[in-house]
């Protein structure tokens, strides 16, 4: 799965298909920790007047929460959140993903999930990889999502788009810059982030729940 470039298309939702289905999924199980599912939503990028073909090429969304919200304000997120009493978590990652940016998926559009991620904030996060195959472009819900990011996923695959710095404790702190963000973005989202451009995109076996969250990411 190592290209040049990643189209939506039929062809790259199945070798997504195959990657996860093959991936050897770490849980985390700590009743102390409350549990919350994310997206990583595949999309299509929308095409300029300038490109030409059939095919889009595919992004992934990210959002950049509202300055007012009660936990992690102003922080780069990925849709989702806390799962609800009586919800499955892949019934928490598609409401979230429809309460936040519009995207109304079922659940066959989820393709497979990633390694659980304990947070110092509390929770341990589920991600799950959801393609979406829909005409509509994502609509900020205002009240908790001030911009929406769609993320090329050649930015993702690029060589340089990841940092790893070592923390006051020694610990490991990692962070990714892509060019169309134009800023850090710091673990847990880019931990997640990074294991699907390794597992997904690359199909690398990377674990990434050893990284540091940065203090203000613990809010």
């Amino acid at each position: 799965m190592n290209t040049n470039r990643w189209l939506h298309t039929h062809e790259f939702r199945s070798a997504i298909d195959s990657a996860l289905s093959t991936f050897d999924r770490r849980t985390h199980s700590d009743d102390k920790l409350r549990r919350a599912a994310v997206a990583l939503t595949i999309s299509a990028l929308p095409k300029t007047t300038a490109q030409s073909g059939s095919c889009s090429e595919a992004c992934l969304l990210l959002t950049l929460r509202n300055s007012g919200m009660r936990r992690h304000a102003g922080q780069f997120a990925l849709p989702g959140g806390k799962v609800d009493e009586g919800e499955t978590l892949q019934q928490a990652c598609l409401r979230e993903l429809s309460e936040e940016i519009g995207l109304e998926l079922p659940e066959g559009n989820i393709l497979g999930r990633l390694d659980d991620f304990p947070t110092r904030s509390g929770f341990v996060i589920s991600p799950f990889v959801v393609w979406n195959d829909t005409q509509e472009q994502p609509t900020a819900n205002p009240d908790e999502v001030a911009r929406i990011y769609q993320i090329p996923l050649l930015e993702l695959a690029a060589d340089n788009v990841a940092a790893i710095e070592e923390g006051p404790e020694g610990n490991p702190f990692l962070s990714i810059f892509p060019p169309s963000v134009n800023t850090r973005v710091y673990s847990p989202t880019a931990a997640l982030i990074y294991q699907f451009r390794e597992v997904v995109l690359l199909g690398n076996t990377t674990r990434v729940a050893h990284f540091e969250q940065p203090a203000f990411a613990w809010r």
